[in-house]
């Protein structure tokens, strides 16, 4: 029974997330601050969400922190998705080869 009360108590505050934003804003927002908090809100809770995973879902700490700083210098350097992937998968690799 506590099941459908979680479940129910999910899906209202799902749906009370998404439906307050259109019953409350009806007028486009002019305010320069919240739009770019709005802009910038996807993108923080990608970021929120990835990069403890990319931390933890290697053998060790180390090698998922220093793929990470690898690939923010590729990306940061120009390198597009499937170079700094590249990267980083080498560096978990070759750094977990050596580090046990």
């Amino acid at each position: 029974m506590n099941n459908y009360i979680y479940i129910a108590v999910m899906a209202a505050v799902s749906y009370t997330i998404r439906v307050l934003p259109l019953t409350l804003i009806r007028k486009p927002i002019k305010n320069q601050f919240i739009q770019s908090f709005l802009y910038y809100v996807p993108y923080v809770t990608l970021a929120v969400m990835t990069f403890p995973a990319i931390i933890h879902a290697t053998q060790t700490p180390i090698s998922g922190l220093v793929a990470l700083i690898a690939g923010i210098i590729a990306a940061w350097l120009g390198a597009g998705l499937f170079p700094v992937s590249v990267i980083c998968c080498v560096l978990v690799f070759v750094i977990e080869l050596f580090v046990k």
